[in-house]
């Protein structure tokens, strides 16, 4: 994916870069310099087959504003990457990597077999060193999220309680669902809720981290050839 540090002055330079394909000489084009760290073309597109991949969606229904989601995704991703190298981050372990693989895998039918899955990691241009890494560096991610934004989220029983009874039991009686009772619901509501304020904390530092960087993305043609 994303490579270490090339310095900022030298990368402008080299606007396009050239490597060897299956048919032939290509271009890999730069599609954004983040605090100096080049983005390239074939980082995006393995970034869009893989969501794809996670998500279960077939190639052919990658849409346009999936792909500028995929680039946004990367910038952010390395924002957050750099701040794993500014401490101690403690990487996930290999079991951890191994059991959300696997949770992958039970996702597409056919793959118990070694060669149904290599077939269905082929279809998307993925090998299962590669998927490793991607799943190891993910899983860094949400650790170094929750680390980080976690214990600085607190809530009280009377917000647990007012979920439960303006959401939750709403819900319930709508779709016919047996209603649960609140010391039962407590602890999965309180877990909601603090993903939920994970998430508007994330989008907060994600902006902050995001003002503090230099930040460049490049045109690049769309599916269509046109200039994006």
């Amino acid at each position: 994916m994303i490579r270490k540090f090339p310095l900022l002055f030298c990368i402008l330079a080299l606007l396009v870069l050239p490597l060897a394909a299956n048919a032939g000489d290509v271009l890999d084009r730069i599609v954004a310099i983040v605090n100096g760290q080049i983005i390239l073309q074939s980082d995006w597109d393995d970034a869009q087959r893989y969501a794809a991949f996670v998500d279960g969606r077939p190639l052919d229904q990658v849409r346009t504003e999936d792909r500028k989601a995929a680039l946004d995704q990367l910038i952010d991703q390395e924002l957050l990457r750099e701040q794993m190298h500014a401490s101690d981050f403690p990487h996930v372990p290999d079991q951890e990597v191994g059991k959300r693989v696997q949770e992958i895998r039970k996702q597409y039918p056919g793959t118990e077999t070694e060669q149904g899955w290599k077939a269905v990691l082929a279809r998307y241009g993925l090998t299962d060193e590669e998927l490793k890494r991607r799943v190891a560096l993910e899983l860094d991610v949400m650790r170094l999220v929750d680390a980080r934004l976690r214990p600085s989220i607190s809530i009280d029983s009377k917000t647990i309680e007012s979920y439960y009874n303006q959401q939750l039991l709403p819900q319930l009686r709508q779709s016919g669902g047996q209603e649960v009772p609140l010391a039962e619901a407590s602890p999965q509501i309180k877990e909601l809720l603090t993903q939920q304020k994970m998430n508007e904390l994330l989008v907060a530092w994600l902006q902050n981290l995001r003002s503090g960087s230099e930040i460049r993305t490049e045109p690049v043609p769309d599916s269509e050839g046109q200039l994006r």
